[in-house]
Parts: structure tokens; sequence; C-alpha cells
């Protein structure tokens, strides 16, 4: 790696390929340079094209990461995922100036069970990027944070509403109920299950992404919902591309995500620009940022099998194409890689 370029950390995430290609398309690729904290491999759409490194051996990270990190003008960390980067950031907190840290949710949601060092970077982390201004709030409430640095973005263009309308007068024989975004516990499907359970007579189906996240736990749902559900229940376990998945999205008629924290933020944006009817946990912080852009959501506490209308769903579709638009992502990621 060469000296003065962007250093980006990132792991194998389903998020990731298309940011590359993204930077690619609308920024300069020479001044950016790509570590995956992994063994060589190529998953979720990512290719030997990308031209990525892969670091992983303690060498990998206390020598040659190390090294980059020193180098680079700007280190973008894409989650806090990897307990060997928060060592190396610890014993080298000057580095944390010129850190960007991309906030996924999980690497510090529940910060009562996060690590100590885990606080202490998070605590002194010189610039931040939400996706949402209550995350902030989140931080300074519970680590205490010292910088005042800022930046707001959609992170991905995966999270972006950027496509022509489409209707949501579908002409589906079943109603198609999604729930939840991955075999996390956080989705909380169970409790999403005893909501539906009434509705199981009815001519519904149910669609589970279950294909990444924890086996176990996917496991355990799989089993439960087809206890319940029988054949009205369809996961969906194995990885697809985004392509196909955005298709599984628009045939939605009503989604449900019960997650307690900040997350499944590029599925519910997407849905809203489909201008399907979405139910969202209030203890994701998503809810409040919908609101505040006067996005109408749904509480799934008053759950019910009533299609969203014509009016709700397309006033959805226009504010989604404002503030989750490709124009949005551009000039956000712009700021963030032209700030001094």
């Amino acid at each position: 790696m060469n000296q003065n370029k962007i250093l980006h950390i990132m792991i194998l995430d389903k998020f990731l390929a298309p940011f590359i290609d993204f930077v690619d398309e609308y920024f300069e690729r020479v001044e950016h340079h790509y570590v995956f904290i992994t063994s060589e491999k190529y998953d979720y759409g990512l290719t030997p094209g990308h031209k990525v490194e892969f670091l992983h051996t303690d060498d990998d990270i206390f020598i040659t990461l190390l090294k980059y990190m020193k180098m680079a003008k700007k280190i973008i960390l894409h989650g806090l995922w990897r307990d060997k980067i928060d060592i190396l950031l610890y014993f080298n907190q000057e580095l944390l100036k010129k850190c960007y840290w991309i906030m996924w949710g999980g690497d510090y949601y529940f910060s009562e069970k996060q690590s100590q060092i885990r606080h202490n970077i998070i605590k002194n982390m010189g610039n931040y990027i939400s996706a949402t201004k209550h995350d902030i709030e989140y931080l300074k409430e519970r680590y205490e944070i010292k910088s005042n640095n800022f930046f707001f973005s959609q992170y991905y263009p995966n999270c972006i509403s950027d496509f022509e309308y489409v209707t949501n007068e579908l002409n589906n024989k079943k109603l198609k109920i999604l729930i939840g975004n991955s075999a996390t516990y956080t989705n909380r499907h169970k409790e999403v299950f005893e909501i539906l359970k009434q509705y199981k007579d009815q001519n519904i189906e149910i669609i589970v992404p279950l294909n990444y996240g924890n086996k176990e736990y996917k496991d355990e749902i799989i089993k439960e919902a087809t206890s319940i559900f029988q054949n009205k229940f369809n996961p969906i376990v194995d990885f697809i591309e985004f392509d196909a998945y955005k298709k599984i999205l628009l045939d939605i008629d009503i989604a449900i995500f019960n997650n307690n924290r900040q997350q499944a933020g590029a599925n519910i944006k997407l849905l809203i620009g489909y201008g399907k009817k979405v139910y969202i946990s209030k203890e994701n912080s998503f809810y409040k940022e919908l609101k505040y852009n006067n996005i109408t959501i749904f509480d799934i506490k008053n759950f019910n099998l009533k299609k969203i209308s014509l009016e709700i769903s397309k006033k959805n579709r226009e504010l989604a194409l404002k503030y989750y638009s490709l124009d949005s992502l551009i000039e956000s990621w712009k700021g963030i890689f032209n700030s001094k």
C-alpha cells in the first residue's frame, strides 16, 4: 500500500463488494486500499477482480496492517468486528484521530456486553459515521464519547432507494409477509410468530431471511416456524444475489422488523421505497429516524393483515427517494472522503 491512501478495514459481508463497486464508479479507486480481516475467500459477490488484500494472522494484523494504518491519510472502519483490531487500536490510540467508524449496530449496542477495550476505542474514536442521529445520542449516553465529528450516511448502495416507482397493487394469490433480515436473536422472530399465529389459517406466506447469522438460531427458528405455519413458511437459507433479493422484496405485501436495536436498515428503506407496509419495533432507532422524516411506518403492537393504502404508499416512496437516493449517498461519501 502506498502512502496517503484511504484505508478500508472490512469483513466479508453482503454490503461490501457493492460498496467497492460504488467507490470505483463515483470516486478514484487509486486513492483507496481495501483490507479484509480474514483468510483469502470470495463470498457475497466479492471476486478477485475487486483487487482487495486479505490479512488475518497476528503478523498480518500487528505488523502489516499497523504499518498500513500509519501510512494512511484516513482509516475507514467498516464496523468494529474483530478483537485483534480492537487491541491494535487500543495500543495505538494516536491512530484513532484519523479513523472514521461506520456504526453497524451490533458492534456497539448492548454496551454492557461490550469489552472494556471496545468501550475505550468508541469513547476515543476520532470520527463517527451514523445512519441516524439517535444512535449518536446512544453513544453519548452509553460511551461518553469525546469527539463531535459526526457524519451521517446511508453507508452502502444496498441501502438506497434509487429506482423507478413500482406499484404496490400486487396480484398475489397469497398475502406475502416478510419477517426480519437475518438469523440473529435481535430479530426476535418468535415474538412475531406469536402475533401471526392467529392468522395461520389465512391465505398467507411467511418469508423469513435466514441466510446469514447464527446457524443454531437459524435451525431453531426453522423448527418453530414450521411447527406453526407448516407449508406456509418459506425460509431463505442460501445466499442470493442482491438483484434477486430485491425481486423478492418487490413481491412482499407486509414486512415486520421486530429488531431490538438498530438493524435491517437496508431492508426497511428498500421496502418503504417500494411502497410496502412496514412494521418496526420502537426499539430500533430507525423507527424514530423514519418518523422524523415523516415516513409512515407501523407499530408491530398494532399488527393487522390490512395492506398499506395507495396514498400512504405513494407518499412513502416519494420521501424514500428524497432521503435515501443515490445522489444523497454520493454526497455523504464525498463529504467523508474530502473531510480534513
